[in-house]
């Protein structure tokens, strides 16, 4: 089976730019989530920390 998908992802013009591309969107959305939370203050951390405890809908 994956010989089947290799051989025709191979005879595409132009693929191998795919796999780095989505390489670079995950890291860079990886790596913005990290700085998001990295500067996210302590209290709203608490605040969703203790969403999952809480009985109110």
């Amino acid at each position: 089976m994956l010989k089947f998908i290799k051989h025709n992802l191979t005879s595409i013009d132009g693929i191998e730019i795919y796999p780095i591309i989505s390489l670079v969107i995950f890291f860079t959305v990886f790596v913005g989530m990290f700085i998001w939370v990295y500067k996210m203050p302590k209290k709203r951390t608490e605040e969703l920390s203790n969403l999952p405890l809480e009985d109110d809908n």
